[in-house]
């Protein structure tokens, strides 16, 4: 089952997506300057081999749902992220939060 939600972040609509495949799922929120996702996020992958995309996401672990990848700190991101002040450690609101100001 696939499921798509709004999620508004200081004013800025975000598009959360879940969807539920074997034995786990998968789930970002994004806008149309950047996303977070849970643990199925390659960071090395976009940073190395995708890194002229400058892709600006973040990656959560061990969460199950929307509102927990929300809530979690980022375990990794991407450098596209860090130039906007978006860090590992970082919840994944306050890191919406910066995409969201972000020009």
């Amino acid at each position: 089952m696939i499921t798509m939600e709004p999620v508004v972040i200081n004013g800025t609509m975000f598009t959360a997506v879940s969807v539920q495949l074997p034995k786990t799922n998968f789930m970002a929120v994004a806008n149309d300057k950047g996303y977070i996702a849970c643990g199925a996020l390659d960071v090395a992958l976009l940073n190395e081999r995708l890194g002229s995309r400058r892709i600006i996401a973040g990656r959560a672990v061990s969460v199950r749902t929307i509102q927990e990848l929300l809530e979690a700190p980022l375990e990794s991101v991407t450098k596209e992220a860090e130039t906007l002040g978006i860090v590992p450690g970082m919840k994944g609101t306050d890191a919406l939060a910066k995409m969201a100001a972000a020009p």
